[in-house]
């Protein structure tokens, strides 16, 4: 369903590029403190250079070959870009940076008030199965990538997984990245443990009467699992209805991550290239959201369209 401000503004990508610059460009001087660098300031400011990548990660443009070649049939929107080496050298030097605009953007964001939440996780390989006796399997493991297993996808990846903290508005709160096996109870503890005041959905990999106990008890977390169908203590049909129903908004920006924004697949050649990206593309998604509100969207969710307008 199309709201009425939706169908009297059309909307172009180029929109998408002014409204997203707009906001980082505001946001920027708050973090560009940390950003400091010797010598002159680069032709290419932070903020314009931040902004192609993240107007990129929503468009799917996820390795720079592409990237940067999209953005050169653009130059009316962006004049001043870096080469290749230079793009990927800048953008992993800010991925704090990125983090924090991430931050700054919740932060702006009224629908990251809900402190209803669900906690799941999503596959980050970073080399394909059979490539991984070939492949730089040392370097990566010297930064904790290790095999594990999938059960959602019946596989073992060789990589990490990513936890995801999401409201039930579908605002991605906060996340962390561990070895793909690394017990999932003990990654979402570990995710809990650093907020206060949160409902927060599992599933069945979250069941702990323990681990409930302590997080209720010390952060005032109340972790809230679906019994397995074989215990003796059930919820009525109605109370699983209603956690399915919200388990589906973390379906649906899972999905948004490993289609739109093509989160599981890696062309990092490095853990650092790897964080630089994933903090991109949460930061984008981030962004969407913001957008759709400043924009008066019905709904916050409607993601694709702002990259992928309809033709006039």
């Amino acid at each position: 369903m199309v709201s009425e401000t939706e169908a009297a503004c059309p909307w172009t990508f180029e929109d998408l590029c002014l409204w997203a610059y707009c906001v980082v460009d505001e946001l920027w001087p708050r973090i560009a403190p940390r950003c400091r660098r010797p010598g002159p300031a680069p032709a290419c400011t932070d903020a314009e250079l931040v902004t192609m990548a993240l107007v990129g990660e929503c468009k799917g443009w996820d390795e720079e070959t592409v990237l940067v070649s999209e953005w050169a049939k653009r130059r009316d929107l962006f004049p001043r870009q870096p080469s290749r080496s230079r793009f990927n050298r800048r953008r992993r030097q800010l991925t704090g940076a990125i983090n924090a605009l991430r931050r700054l953007v919740l932060a702006a964001l009224d629908l990251a008030a809900d402190r209803r939440c669900v906690l799941d996780s999503l596959p980050i390989p970073v080399i394909r199965f059979h490539l991984v006796p070939a492949g730089n399997r040392a370097e990566w493991q010297a930064h904790e990538a290790r095999f594990g297993k999938v059960p959602s996808q019946k596989v073992t990846i060789f990589g990490y997984k990513l936890y995801l903290l999401t409201t039930l508005n579908g605002v991605i709160l906060d996340f962390v990245l561990a070895p793909a096996n690394v017990p999932e109870l003990q990654a979402g503890t570990e995710l809990l443990a650093e907020h206060t005041d949160l409902e927060v959905l599992g599933d069945k990999a979250f069941i702990s009467a323990a681990v409930a106990a302590t997080l209720r008890e010390e952060n005032r977390v109340r972790l809230l699992t679906l019994p397995r169908r074989n215990e003796q203590r059930q919820v009525p049909a109605a109370v699983r209805r209603a956690l399915n129903a919200a388990r589906q908004v973390a379906e649906t920006v899972n999905g948004q991550l490993a289609e739109q924004f093509r989160i599981e697949t890696n062309h990092a050649q490095s853990f650092w290239g790897l964080c630089a990206r994933l903090a991109t593309k949460l930061t984008a998604h981030t962004l969407c959201l913001h957008l759709n509100r400043l924009l008066g969207h019905a709904d916050a969710l409607r993601i694709k369209a702002l990259a992928f307008p309809r033709p006039n």
